[in-house]
């Protein structure tokens, strides 16, 4: 008896987000587009409510968080400055067989037998000499046979059939031989070495065949392998996992993708012709516009902090907040991705809620207060105090980040942390911990936490040429206060700090000259959270498979998605028990009027109470309200107008007075 196939976790999640409307593969009906996801109406809806509930946490239960939304393409300089032009970049490999692409970090380790050859020689002449075709052209073939020392192991044959035809009184056969001639050296060239891996379990046969695949795209037509050598070799990243064959030595690759603003492009030139090129006695007439479209390209933006950082300014004098505050934004970001993958968890275009939150460097901090907390496990983190340095925000936002996953259901149970060593840190970074989610293919990053320093803004005003400090009126009184004895203690110390972190003197000491005036660079803690890896979080976790048996006895498993009810795409379900009952489905439509327009809620009347409940549960729907004969009165006025509430998680129900059912469900799902 055949076993029925398990199928894994993902695929299941997967066929369930088409199905219902979750997600879809974008461009589906032209063959798809990899790397790019549509979200259909529930997906839009559960993209919508965690939106909400993040710039909810972020802004409006806060009074040091403001928000903005900017443009997708920006200044090209404001990724210079930043970095992504030069450094953006991941590691990219090829097959040499069959061209396709791989992020070669994410190559996992291979452990087996390398077969090696030091080179192919073309064998076409002898495979076509040796062809029925070519023996019912010659006469006499047993003769030139006979003159051969050895058929396959050289060329006697060949030339002996070549000079024959020439010979020959027939002048198609005298112009084969010529041909032949010509392309003599064309049919005997050799090609130099390769290797292939072939993991334990297959034959050596399979990676013959591929090493053929290999000389025969590079011009062989019938390839002989040369000196065949094995030797065993243990995690190595450098051949395909899928065919063996070696991949080419990693190279950075731009993630960023490029484009032009503004209508100027190459085919609006007269002066250019596809074909032909420029005209170049047209195009000092063109010229500034040539070299316009040449030298500005701009760039779809790879995250949204960067706007954040280049609005720093505008947002501190226009708004009345003040260091230590906070600047969020939530919006698309573009990567080019080597190798997506993971259904949404790795695309090309995808939404980030950023924050950067802006603090006093500690030097400042220690002026002001006369000390800098310094964090210990057991801290308090519960409000924020104003001599908090750098690791007590750092400690604070990665608290908030994990009290906000609570509250939509992402407990830690799912939850990990990877707090990243030195030699994981970015250059500029004190400290980053990625908050992790375990999804159905592993634990990945969700949100990263980090510590960035004063180096976003810093390069922001190198670059522009605008100064991006802010000044601080009780800093500067701190400072006056010091002796001159004391202000000379203070530079060394920040002297010395500095060169403790490979910081010249020489910069802190320009550093302490603009802070003793009481100016200074802010440095920021940025949570980075994705939009749509929190979505798939989600989905995942709420994914449930529920065994029930119907009257008959007959076992069915049943989908019920157990989403937290704050972010489930439709809140409630409104159903008259008959479609057939104007009376039910009068006072049914009365309820869902009412609801919608405070919750999501979704109106139902097709198939049996059973099946209604099953799609809102595939639905993720927390509550469903039914109205029955008992809401009209029917069996008593004890009764009359309440409805059933359907609680989805544990399949309970209980009598709700339609008058108080909105009261009843707001606080539920809020």
């Amino acid at each position: 008896m055949s076993q029925t196939k398990e199928i894994p976790l993902m695929e299941k999640i997967v066929s369930l987000c088409k199905r219902k409307g979750f997600i879809f593969q974008s461009s589906e009906i032209y063959g798809g587009i990899n790397g790019f996801w549509d979200y259909g109406p529930l997906g839009a809806e559960l993209k919508r409510n965690l939106r909400d509930t993040w710039w909810r946490a972020m802004t409006r239960e806060r009074e040091d968080v403001v928000g903005i939304d900017a443009t997708i393409i920006m200044h090209p300089n404001i990724w210079k400055a930043s970095g992504h032009v030069d450094t953006f970049s991941d590691p990219m490999s090829d097959c040499l067989v069959t061209g396709k692409r791989f992020r070669s970090d994410h190559v996992e380790q291979q452990t087996g037998t390398v077969y090696s050859w030091s080179g192919a020689d073309d064998d076409s002449l002898n495979h076509f000499a040796n062809s029925d075709e070519f023996r019912a052209w010659i006469p006499g073939w047993s003769d030139l046979v006979a003159k051969c020392d050895d058929l396959r192991g050289n060329n006697h044959l060949a030339e002996l059939v070549i000079e024959h035809l020439i010979n020959s009184g027939d002048s198609t056969k005298r112009d084969e031989g010529m041909n032949f001639l010509n392309s003599r050296t064309a049919w005997t060239k050799t090609m130099g070495p390769f290797s292939v891996l072939l993991p334990p379990g297959k034959p050596p046969e399979a990676a013959r065949k591929v090493a053929i695949q290999f000389y025969q795209k590079r011009g062989l037509a019938h390839p002989k392998l040369r000196d065949e050598k094995t030797e065993k070799i243990e995690n190595t990243r450098g051949f395909n996992p899928e065919n063996g064959a070696p991949l080419t030595p990693p190279r950075p690759f731009n993630l960023m993708f490029k484009t032009h603003a503004g209508p100027v492009g190459v085919p609006e030139f007269p002066w250019f012709d596809k074909e032909e090129g420029a005209d170049l006695d047209e195009l000092g007439k063109w010229g500034e516009s040539y070299e316009t479209w040449l030298d500005e390209a701009v760039y779809l933006r790879p995250e949204t902090a960067q706007a954040i950082f280049a609005q720093f300014k505008n947002v501190s004098d226009s708004t009345r907040v003040k260091v230590p505050f906070g600047i969020c934004q939530i919006g698309k970001a573009f990567r080019n991705e080597v190798t997506p993958r993971n259904f949404t968890f790795r695309s090309r275009e995808f939404e980030q809620m950023e924050l950067e939150f802006f603090i006093p460097p500690d030097e400042a901090v220690r002026l002001i207060h006369g000390s800098v907390a310094a964090w210990s496990e057991g801290a308090d983190l519960s409000s924020p105090q104003p001599n908090w340095g750098w690791e007590m925000w750092h400690r604070y936002w990665v608290a908030q980040r994990t009290a906000y996953y609570a509250g939509i259901g992402l407990g830690p149970d799912v939850l990990d942390y990877f707090w990243q060593g030195k030699a994981d840190l970015a250059h500029y970074a004190r400290a980053c911990v990625d908050i992790l989610f375990k999804f159905p293919f592993g634990t990945e990053e969700l949100e990263g936490i980090a510590a960035r320093g004063d180096f976003d803004l810093t390069q922001h005003q190198k670059h522009s040429g605008k100064p991006l400090e802010v000044f601080d009126e009780e800093l500067r009184a701190a400072a006056v206060r010091l002796t001159d004895e004391q202000r000379a203690a203070f530079i060394a110390e920040v002297q010395e700090d500095w060169n403790d972190h490979n910081k010249s003197r020489e910069d802190a000491a320009l550093f302490c000259e603009r802070l003793l005036k009481g100016f200074y660079v802010p440095h920021v803690i940025e949570p980075s959270a994705g939009l749509d890896r929190l979505a798939l979080a989600v989905l995942t976790l709420a994914y449930t498979e529920v065994e029930k048996t119907d009257a008959k006895g007959n076992k069915e498993t049943q989908i019920v998605m157990r989403f937290h009810p704050r972010i489930a795409p439709k809140k409630v379900a409104v159903f008259p028990l008959l479609k057939n009952k104007p009376e039910l489905v009068a006072k049914a439509r009365a309820i869902y009027d009412t609801l919608k327009k405070h919750v999501a809620t979704d109106y139902d009347e097709g198939g049996s109470i059973g099946k209604r409940y099953a799609r809102q549960d595939e639905a993720g729907t927390p509550f469903c309200v039914t109205v029955d004969f008992d809401t009209l009165g029917e069996k008593g006025t004890e009764l009359l107008d309440t409805v059933t509430l359907r609680h989805r998680d544990d399949g309970s129900q209980e009598r709700v007075k339609i008058s108080d059912l909105l009261g009843r469900l707001l606080p539920l799902v809020s």
